[in-house]
């Protein structure tokens, strides 16, 4: 088939200025940059900025997206820019799809991982159906990862490892992977992002990295779960791995698997861990250090991304990260289903939880292959 005109930017037979893109906007420079840039290339550019939790709360609180100054944020580069500019109230959306599991994950003794929910149940299926409602061509965002084509759509790691952010998108379908555009992907340092900010004289072109889960003031994970779940915190027995009991808690959603320091346990001649979490039970159950050690993690709900099917093979031999912040480390999965599958990972790895992400990764390649949720603890 041939085409009247090349592929512009975002790899779409038209020019710009017939082709629409939805910018979601967070507020900051990021998101803020890919939509400056757009609208300078002569695009049609939508702004959106999604309203995720209370207005009034959010705007004092510092270092979060979505709060109500990050939306101000948002309208004053829509502005600056020339596009039009919508607020989005998901609040509702929002403490459904992504608040409440976040707190029944931590009453069950489970590390959850909320921004992961929110870019696939929030971001990236609500708001991406509200830009195809638009007439949008496509969907643009400021997260750090790059969309390839090679047969169809590729997801693959960010150009920057440092700011990379595949662990947060693994659970991207290869639908939306279609729909969606990654502009920063590509860039080598977020000086170069600050740096084209300035170019456009945005006046985000400064502002902080958003820090913490938005919703979750302070790092303060406990203090939102007892506003949500009141007398979640119910107090019980510190005990080591042949359950003699060693002190007390006050509610195992203070804890975490891997958590050495506030266990209030003195005179031990080696140092003790949280290695389980029994939520039935109201335990929290400590050892040393090597019995953090994980070889085995099962997994549910995978989001394959891979070319053929997941179950046309026995063993797929990936690289996976585990946590967000540890480098891919290579593994063999082996599938159950097309969306169960146990990991083995050649190297053990400590403090892996339920609740986690576990994705996956081609070898010798910054290709993303997808990955799942490990749903057992340890």
């Amino acid at each position: 088939m041939a085409f009247d005109h090349p592929l512009n930017s975002l790899g779409l037979p038209k020019p710009p200025s017939e082709t629409r893109v939805v910018v979601a906007m967070s507020g900051g420079v990021d998101s803020s940059v890919v939509a400056a840039e757009l609208k300078a290339q002569g695009y049609d550019v939508v702004g959106v900025t999604l309203q995720l939790y209370d207005h009034g709360a959010a705007l004092a609180k510092k270092g979060a997206c979505c709060a109500g100054r990050d939306i101000h944020d948002a309208r004053r580069v829509a502005e600056a820019m020339g596009f039009p500019h919508y607020v989005l109230d998901y609040e509702n959306t929002f403490r459904e799809a992504v608040i409440e599991e976040f707190a029944d994950a931590y009453l069950a003794g489970a590390t959850p991982v909320p921004c992961i929910r929110c870019n696939e149940r929030v971001k990236f299926k609500d708001l991406l159906a509200t830009a195809r409602d638009l007439d949008a061509d496509c969907m643009a965002t400021g997260h750090y990862i790059q969309r390839k084509m090679g047969g169809r759509a590729e997801l693959h790691r960010a150009a920057d490892a440092v700011r990379d952010q595949s662990y947060f998108l693994f659970s991207t379908t290869q639908d939306q992977l279609d729909f969606l555009r990654f502009p920063l992907g590509h860039l080598g340092s977020k000086a170069e992002t600050r740096a084209l900010a300035a170019k456009y004289g945005l006046p985000v072109a400064d502002k902080p990295d958003s820090q913490d889960i938005c919703f979750v003031p302070n790092g303060n994970y406990a203090a939102v779960i007892e506003k949500l779940r009141p007398g979640a915190a119910e107090p019980g027995e510190i005990v080591d791995l042949e359950g003699n009991v060693l002190g007390q808690h006050n509610g195992v959603i203070h804890y975490t698997i891997g958590q050495r320091k506030g266990l209030g346990i003195g005179g031990l001649e080696t140092p003790i861990y949280v290695v389980r979490l029994d939520a039935d039970m109201k335990r929290v159950v400590v050892g040393p250090k090597e019995a953090l050690s994980t070889r085995m993690v099962p997994l549910r709900e995978i989001n394959w991304l891979g070319d053929v099917d997941l179950t046309s093979k026995a063993e797929w031999h990936i690289e996976v990260k585990v946590r967000s912040t540890r480098p891919p480390r290579a593994a063999i999965l082996r599938p159950i289903s097309a969306h169960e599958a146990t990991v083995e990972l050649l190297s053990p790895e400590d403090g892996v939880s339920a609740g986690q992400a576990c994705v996956f990764y081609q070898p010798d390649s910054s290709r993303v292959l997808g990955g799942g949720w490990v749903w057992r603890g340890y």
